[in-house]
C-alpha cells in the first residue's frame, strides 16, 4: 500500500486536483482532445477512452487498482473486439495509467514509454499539449497492434471520444 505524502495528509492534494482540472480542461480542452481522439481512431479498430479524475476517492489509494475499476465501469473493455485502451489521469495524486484490453497485444514498454512522455509534459505544465501527444502515440500502437480496420465493414465508434471527467 503507497504512504501518504503531505498533500494527501494536510488536504492539499485535493485542493491542487481541483485546480489543475479548472485551469487545464477547459469545455474548449476536452472538445480538442475528443476530436483528436475521433481522428485517430479512423486508422485502427483502437477505442481510446480519456479519464481525468480531479480527486482520487480514498477508498483505494493505489492508482492502478483504481484504474482499473475505472476501466471497468466505464466499460471500455466492451468493444467488439476487445481493443479498448484507457487513459487515466489521477490529478491530485499525479499519477497516469494506461489499461489495454486482451485484443492490444502491445508490449508493457509501448506504454510505459507513453506514460513517461506524458509525465514529462505535466512536470513542465504542458497538459493540453501532453496529453494530444498521448492520444498520438495511442494511435501508432494501435495501428501496429490492434486488429486492422476491415476494408468491406466499417469499424464501429463503440466508446465515446469525449473525456470523461470523474
Amino acid at each position: 500500500m503507497p504512504r501518504e505524502s503531505w498533500k494527501e495528509i494536510t488536504g492539499w492534494s485535493t485542493i491542487e486536483g481541483h485546480l489543475l482540472r479548472r485551469k487545464h480542461f477547459t469545455p474548449q480542452v476536452l472538445e480538442q482532445i475528443a476530436q483528436r481522439i475521433k481522428q485517430s481512431e479512423q486508422s485502427h479498430t483502437g477505442e481510446l477512452v480519456v479519464s481525468i479524475e480531479a480527486v482520487s476517492p480514498s477508498r483505494e489509494p493505489d492508482s492502478r487498482m483504481r484504474a482499473l475499476e475505472v476501466f471497468g465501469r466505464l466499460r471500455v473493455w466492451d468493444t467488439p473486439q476487445n481493443t479498448g485502451v484507457l487513459l487515466y489521469l489521477a490529478l491530485d495524486r499525479h499519477r497516469i495509467e494506461l489499461i489495454a484490453d486482451r485484443g492490444v497485444a502491445a508490449p508493457n514498454g509501448c506504454w510505459e514509454a507513453i506514460c513517461s512522455q506524458l509525465q514529462a509534459c505535466l512536470r513542465r505544465g504542458a497538459f493540453v499539449e501532453g496529453i494530444l501527444q498521448a492520444v498520438d502515440s495511442i494511435e501508432h500502437v494501435c495501428r501496429e497492434y490492434c486488429p486492422p480496420l476491415s476494408p468491406d465493414k466499417v469499424d464501429p465508434n463503440s466508446l465515446s471520444d469525449a473525456p470523461i471527467m470523474l
